[in-house]
């Protein structure tokens, strides 16, 4: 068995077709829709054994930008996803940070639901 820090992630949405058309164009990929008992899923598309995660809109459920910090994978290069940024409704929280030895860079995001991302790739 596989351990990991995380299992899921649900990121908080008002407005699921705004939410999946920001995150879509984004990360330039497609969500599955999903009913899952009350509430309304958009699931990143995933490989098992990896952590897969979802937009969601419910009772209970409100987007925020002091919440847990997600990083989402944004392919190889984080500047064509930052590029895409403004037009898809979002904005720039913290600009791009590259890591030490390797590691990639990172920059925070605001959603089009207000919730604070974190974008990771290797270049």
């Amino acid at each position: 068995m596989t351990t990991t820090a995380i299992n899921w992630f649900e990121i908080p949405v008002r407005d699921m077709d705004r939410a999946q058309r920001f995150y879509e164009t984004l990360l330039g990929t497609t969500l599955r829709r999903e009913q899952i008992g009350p509430n309304a899923l958009a699931v990143f598309g995933y490989d098992e054994p990896a952590t897969g995660g979802a937009l969601v809109m419910g009772d209970g459920y409100a987007p925020g930008a002091d919440g847990p910090l997600v990083y989402l994978a944004c392919g190889e290069a984080i500047d064509a996803a930052l590029g895409r940024l403004e037009a898809a409704g979002g904005r720039v929280v913290m600009p791009k940070v590259t890591l030490p030895a390797g590691m990639g860079c990172y920059a925070h995001v605001a959603d089009s639901e207000g919730n604070r991302v974190g974008l990771h790739a290797m270049r």
